[in-house]
């Protein structure tokens, strides 16, 4: 056989061998993204949806309460419970000396209007309310400066809790203690709704497009 021909076959022979080499490669580099994709969903899902089930507890209120009829039954709407002390400080959940005057005896058959004034109207005993939006020690939040002076809506922050007639489950953090509601539930960012997410980004962003300073967190954060 002559020497081009054996540079031919040999040729054809190291031709094959990329081929093959290359399919592996191919190959390989397509399990390596696949398996990256997957990794990727697995986390997010585990991340976003299996943990915060496992982080958080789920408790119900001592007192399942209807917004919905105390708004309808009251002069002032929200305000005639949840207003501004005289020096703007926010009230809050209502002390129980706010609700003796319509509760002193049990209003209706409901097995939750009975308990109350049982319970706590009777015994003059404070109902332990689990507070949705009790902030950290370290954090102070005027309400007065949001309300009254940027004229923002409750629910802006808290979602149309007027509207309820039935109390969400109280959702606390197994390891610092504080409740879901005061960041929100979609931590990832993707939201429907202001209130759905409260982190500080947030409040930034709003901050920024009400008063058009792109430092809007030192107005706080001196």
């Amino acid at each position: 056989m002559s020497t081009k021909e054996n540079a031919k076959d040999e040729n054809a022979e190291n031709g094959s061998a990329d081929q093959d080499n290359k399919g592996r490669g191919d190959s390989s580099s397509g399990f390596i993204i696949l398996f990256f994709i997957v990794g990727l969903v697995a986390s997010l899902v585990v991340g976003w949806i299996v943990f915060p089930k496992l982080l958080y507890s789920r408790k119900k209120q001592p007192i399942d309460f209807n917004h919905v009829i105390h708004v309808e039954t009251v002069d002032e709407g929200c305000e005639s419970c949840h207003f501004f002390r005289e020096d703007g400080t926010f009230s809050g959940i209502p002390k129980l000396e706010q609700c003796t005057d319509c509760h002193e005896e049990a209003q209706g058959e409901d097995p939750n209007e009975i308990k109350f004034v049982e319970e706590y109207v009777a015994k003059e005993k404070e109902v332990p309310w689990l507070i949705y939006s009790r902030q950290p020690d370290c954090v102070f939040f005027s309400h007065v400066a949001h309300v009254k002076m940027a004229k923002m809506d409750c629910a802006t922050c808290h979602g149309p809790v007027g509207e309820s007639e039935h109390s969400k489950v109280y959702e606390k953090n197994r390891i610092t203690g504080y409740s879901r509601d005061i960041w929100g539930k979609n931590i990832s960012g993707f939201k429907k709704n202001t209130y759905d997410r409260m982190k500080m980004d947030d409040c930034a962003q709003c901050h920024e497009k009400e008063t058009g300073d792109k430092g809007s967190c030192f107005q706080c954060h001196k």
